[in-house]
């Protein structure tokens, strides 16, 4: 077990380029918040914008394009039922983050197939929420891409056959050598692990608490893990993701200080401030 030390952050968070611009920053697309789940992929939106990402599209019901834009504006949006701008918007993007606020139903499952279906081995895939539920119960075949997986117990019971009493660092490291290689797993739990497939270490979070126990949280976890993953390409996707998931309860354990629950709003709200001073530092 690995903890995470200031070095990896200072490694990741680097400050900008005078010279770069927004496409540099990662063209990000968000799909869930289907009825009555859509808060969801707005506090996904939220916190992929607030982390630093270059484009933000968000595919999501029609009638939750009005309350994105009202707490987003910096978030392009469109109706998922519209299958071309789907299928366009597939293709344009680096990293694709499906499940948060996507319901297990017909069209869910349809949405997560095409998905898995389109994607290529330059892509970077986030499965999240619904999607894992669609997964765990589908059992479709992996695509080739990049793939990370944001479970909680529950959902990676389902994923993964091993009962929430028996997910053990063991348990954990023998099923995923049925993952594909390189597969990224965030095991969400009271101390969260951050496996990569092929590896035989993990991290381990040493931050975080009970004042995270909120609805909305693994929305927002899963949004910041995109926004890191469209960026800082100078440390390897392993190490954006775990320091993604590091300063999600990192800043939690912060405002915990003196909130006794932690809305995951806050976090976003807190996330730009937070990532300048670690720029800052590793220069």
């Amino acid at each position: 077990m690995k903890v995470i030390e200031q070095a990896l952050l200072e490694k990741v968070i680097i400050e900008r380029s005078r010279t770069s611009h927004k496409g540099d920053y990662g063209r990000l697309l968000l799909l869930g918040g289907t009825y009555p789940y859509g808060g969801a992929i707005v506090m996904a939106a939220l916190a992929a914008v607030k982390s630093g990402a270059g484009l933000v599209t968000v595919g999501t019901d029609r009638e939750n394009i009005p309350a994105l834009h009202s707490h987003l504006p910096e978030a392009m949006a469109f109706s998922l039922q519209d299958q071309q701008l789907l299928k366009e918007q597939l293709e344009r993007a680096e990293v694709v983050l499906v499940g948060p606020g996507l319901r297990d139903d017909a069209f869910g499952e349809n949405l997560v197939k095409q998905v898995f279906a389109r994607l290529r081995q330059n892509q970077i895939l986030i499965v999240d929420g619904g999607a894992l539920t669609i997964l765990a119960r589908t059992r479709l075949s992996f695509p080739s891409c990049q793939l990370i997986l944001t479970p909680h117990q529950k959902e990676w019971e389902k994923l993964s056959g091993i009962t929430i009493e028996k997910q053990k660092e063991a348990t954990t490291a023998c099923t995923l050598t049925s993952f594909p290689q390189g597969t990224i797993l965030v095991e969400k739990g009271p101390a969260t692990r951050i496996w990569q497939a092929g590896q035989s270490d993990y991290y381990q979070l040493q931050v975080g608490g009970p004042y995270q126990a909120t609805g909305g949280m693994g929305d927002t976890l899963a949004g910041m893990i995109a926004g890191f993953a469209g960026q800082f390409r100078q440390a390897s996707l392993y190490e954006r993701v775990i320091v993604a998931t590091h300063l999600h309860s990192a800043i939690a354990q912060e405002l915990a200080q003196e909130h006794y629950v932690v809305l995951p709003t806050e976090i976003s709200s807190h996330l730009p401030k937070i990532i300048k001073k670690i720029s800052q530092k590793g220069t």
